[in-house]
């Protein structure tokens, strides 16, 4: 008889589909999890119209719950775009 190893959270990160076995993960976990480099990125939570930004504590634990949504947002500088006018 196969093991329980509990239920399958399904969450998102910038639309794309996640999920794991665990009840808690950090913010560099999510973003290596979805193929995100945390060196120039961090993570937002949307929850409804709140956002809780994730950048000043990658390291926190975030309890995972069913269709959490999660955006990833650059660090770096952001480019200014050049209008050919």
């Amino acid at each position: 008889m196969p093991e329980n190893h509990g239920p399958v959270f399904d969450y998102t990160v910038d639309g794309e589909p996640q999920s794991t076995s665990e009840h808690t993960l950090s913010p560099l976990q999510i973003l290596r999890a979805a193929g995100i480099n945390p060196a120039s990125h961090y993570l937002v939570e949307l929850k409804g119209d709140n956002q809780v930004s994730y950048e000043k504590d990658p390291n926190t634990s975030i309890h995972i719950h069913e269709h959490q949504k999660f955006i990833s947002i650059s660090n770096g500088p952001t480019p200014v775009s050049s209008d050919d006018q």
